[in-house]
């Protein structure tokens, strides 16, 4: 009697399958794979597709985007030949005030890099091989110049730079905005760029081999110079590219820091928008666009070239 009670409890009917809850499973698994095949493809057009409708249009003979009347590079050529399309009530244009854009752009592009790139490095290395207290705050406040929106940090800039004017005006220092400010506000925000970059370079390196160099009698400074810097050199150029093309295309932090007689390109190409949009901004646009690219491209391609050579030596 046991045992048939037993077997009564271990014993299961036959499982029953319901197909209409089957075919529903199948059918949202296939919807879902369709949708995430789908979502990238979306977003990358939503991104893409303006940029490429700029270049497109920035060889149509119309001069405009709403009709293609054919393909010409006249808008390229308007540029260095100090040329642009008439216009009512449109901006003077010049191919002179274009160039001293462009100067200006590389001297606060240049200027800001090189600044950025030794202090980058230096905190860089700071994070990844000192030991000291506040450490980890210093590490959460690396990213804030990433994450917070470029707008907060223009008019923080902004109020900061007033504020310091006017204290150093009763010792007799008057400053007011120009290269200086904008070098300083874009050395701020590039600093982070870098060291993010220069730090995983880091972190891929194996501190064994700075181990050994110090256990042969190299000092701080010779284990650096002859082991450390060749290891993360690829990693300090990506950051400096990085920082060169993020500084050359700012405009909102430049636009908030910037003087009289100090506009970069990109304060240069709005001020021609305000009034109306001449088919050269389109070419202008593009050759920035082209620069900025081939800049990050090889910035991406020395971070994955170091990376490779690190996990080959190791």
């Amino acid at each position: 009697m046991a045992q048939q009670t037993l077997t009564q409890k271990t014993t299961h009917p036959p499982a029953t399958f319901n197909h209409s809850k089957i075919q529903r499973d199948l059918f949202i698994r296939r919807v879902g794979k369709v949708g995430l095949l789908i979502n990238p493809l979306v977003s990358y057009f939503f991104l893409w597709a303006p940029i490429v409708v700029l270049i497109i249009f920035s060889f149509n003979d119309a001069g405009g985007v709403t009709q293609w009347r054919g393909f010409t590079t006249k808008w390229y050529t308007n540029i260095f030949n100090n040329a642009l399309t008439a216009g009512s009530g449109s901006a003077s244009f010049t191919t002179e005030l274009l160039l001293q854009s462009v100067k200006n752009s590389m001297i606060v592009s240049i200027s800001a890099t090189v600044i950025s790139t030794i202090i980058g490095t230096m905190l860089a290395l700071s994070l990844a091989r000192g030991r000291y207290p506040g450490k980890d705050y210093l590490d959460t406040i690396l990213y804030l110049p990433v994450v917070i929106p470029e707008i907060t940090q223009g008019i923080s800039l902004l109020v900061f730079f007033n504020i310091l004017f006017r204290w150093l005006e009763p010792v007799g220092i008057n400053l007011r905005p120009g290269f200086g400010t904008i070098i300083i506000a874009h050395v701020a925000f590039n600093i982070s760029f870098v060291t993010i970059v220069v730090r995983a370079r880091l972190a891929d390196m194996n501190p064994r081999l700075e181990e050994a160099a110090r256990d042969l009698g190299a000092n701080e400074w010779q284990t650096f110079w002859r082991i450390t810097f060749p290891l993360i050199a690829p990693g300090i150029l990506a950051g400096a590219l990085l920082a060169f093309t993020l500084s050359l295309d700012d405009f909102v932090v430049t636009f908030f820091t910037t003087g009289i007689g100090n506009d970069t390109l990109t304060i240069f190409v709005y001020g021609m928008l305000k009034q109306r949009v001449p088919p050269e901004i389109n070419a202008i646009s593009t050759i920035m666009l082209l620069v900025s690219t081939i800049l990050v491209g090889l910035s991406l391609m020395l971070q994955g070239r170091s990376v490779n050579q690190s996990r080959i030596k190791q």
